[in-house]
Formats: C-alpha cells, sequence, structure tokens
C-alpha cells in the first residue's frame, strides 16, 4: 500500500460520512498533501472555495478538537518540510501545468504499489459478458479509447458515452444480456446524469467499478470499486492524463484475466494485415 503524504490524509478521511462541502475540502486537501499542513483555516477555506467555519466543522467531524489540532496532525503524517517552490517559480504556466501532471503520475504510481483493487476490478470486468463502459462529457474520451482497446480482447464490449432517455435502456439491455459489471469513467465537472445511472445500474444488479478523480467524488457512493486518479487543473480545462493511463492498467489487468485475450490479439493482427488497414 503506498505510504505517501496523499495516501496518508485518504486514509484520515476513510469511514466518516463527509458533506458534500467537507469531501471537497478532503478532495482539496489530498491534491496538495505537502502543503496543506501549513496553511491556516482562512488560506484552506480560499485554496477549496468554501467558508472558514466549514473548514473548522470539517476538522471536528474527523474527531478533532478544532482544526489547529487537525494541522498539528498533519504535520505528523506529511513532510515535516515545505516541497521546493524555487524550481517551480521558474517554471512558466504551461510548464506548470506538465509538472502537475507529472506529479499526478507519480500519485498514481505510488497508489498501484498495491496492485489487489486492479486486479480485482480486471477480474470482474473480464468476467461480464457484455461489459458496458460509462463515460459522459469531459469523460467520454476515457471511455471510447478504453472501449477501442477492449474490444480487441474482450468478446462484447457496449460504449455509453451518450446520455439521455435511451441511456437506462442501454444499461437494461446489457443487463438482460448477462453484463455482470459496469466501469465508469467519472470526471469532474460530474454529470448528475453519471451518478443517477450507476445508482441505477447497482439497483439492476450490476458491479459498478469506477475510475474518477477522486475517492471523495459523488459517484463514490454508488461504486463498489472506486480507483482515484487526479485529474490536473493548473489550464482552463482540467487534463486526465492519469485518469487515461489507469484505464490503460485497467485494460492489461483485464486482459490478463481473460484465457484467450492473446488470442483475439492475434487473430485481429492477421485480419489487419490481409485488409491492408495499417500502413508500415
Amino acid at each position: 500500500m503506498s505510504d505517501s503524504p496523499a495516501a496518508r490524509l485518504q486514509k484520515l478521511f476513510e469511514g466518516h460520512r463527509l458533506t458534500p462541502t467537507q469531501r471537497r475540502i478532503a478532495h482539496c486537501m489530498v491534491r496538495g498533501a505537502a502543503e496543506v499542513p501549513f496553511l491556516s483555516s482562512v488560506e484552506l477555506a480560499e485554496l477549496a472555495g468554501v467558508s472558514q467555519p466549514s473548514v473548522t466543522r470539517f476538522a471536528v467531524a474527523l474527531g478533532f478538537d478544532g482544526y489547529p489540532a487537525l494541522r498539528r496532525h498533519l504535520r505528523e503524517v506529511a513532510p515535516a518540510e515545505r516541497a521546493e517552490t524555487g524550481r517551480e517559480d521558474a517554471y512558466n504556466e504551461y510548464q506548470q501545468a506538465v509538472q502537475g501532471e507529472i506529479e499526478n503520475l507519480r500519485r498514481l504510481a505510488a497508489m498501484l504499489a498495491d496492485p489487489a483493487p486492479v486486479q480485482e476490478a480486471g477480474r470482474l470486468l473480464a468476467a461480464s459478458t457484455p461489459l458496458p463502459v460509462l463515460g459522459l462529457r469531459a469523460a467520454s474520451s476515457q471511455a471510447r479509447g478504453f472501449a477501442y482497446f477492449a474490444a480487441k480482447v474482450h468478446p462484447d464490449v457496449r460504449l455509453l458515452d451518450e446520455g439521455g432517455s435511451m441511456l437506462e435502456d442501454r444499461i437494461d439491455a446489457a443487463v438482460g444480456a448477462g453484463a455482470s459489471a459496469l466501469l465508469c469513467f467519472a470526471l469532474p465537472r460530474h454529470p448528475r446524469e453519471v451518478v443517477d445511472t450507476l445508482e441505477r445500474s447497482r439497483r439492476a444488479g450490476l458491479t459498478v467499478v469506477t475510475v474518477a478523480d477522486s475517492v471523495f467524488a459523488p459517484v463514490a457512493r454508488h461504486s463498489d470499486l472506486l480507483i482515484p486518479a487526479p485529474v490536473g487543473t493548473g489550464l482552463a480545462f482540467d487534463t486526465a492524463c492519469a485518469p487515461m493511463l489507469l484505464g490503460r492498467v485497467l485494460l492489461e489487468s483485464m486482459a490478463d484475466a481473460l484465457p484467450d485475450a492473446q488470442a483475439r490479439l492475434e487473430a485481429f493482427d492477421t485480419r489487419a494485415a490481409a485488409r491492408g488497414l495499417f500502413v508500415e
């Protein structure tokens, strides 16, 4: 299991029933795990976009007397020194965005030190035929990329990247055809329709595996297995290198659990060569 500052913070929040505002604070703290122990309650509130009393109530909800007690605890579980900022100051805004994504990938690598969740997800996805893959709005490209490659090794992948009244029908059709699990990619801003779809999917008997930006995302309470991958926020629009890479890792895990995955890949290569599909 990863022992990074972010992972230790996530462990601190586990088991607590947090309000949406408190989940927002928790998410903000995990993303800035190295800096948060040095912030005042006012600074943390500004960073998270909430009120200062909300930060105090959040600390109490975690079992501390107030924010000063929480901050003392954070200084014990986070690095003793701030991350170096001198080098960051030398980067322009575009470079800072790239550096932010590099740090997100480091966090993902640390999380994958415990492969059990990804291996379990791979088994669940491999066992579901058909396999519905859900991703709306910002997450649609993640879902489409996964579905494209998954179809090369899985016998029946059904991409759900458009919302509307037909979405529930397609979930019902997948369940009727024998689906046992659903893979969801959920990224900010989280569409209400995704939350509603996951709730309906679980009621229909599907096991929901979710890739989300945080364990505190709104989809968490409607997921049976959630694996987090942080998004970058340094540009006007979020960047999602870590969720994309996690999707490829899940593909690898799923292929490992499919006994005929290699045969399917070889058959595809044979057909592609016969058709002249790719330019060498």
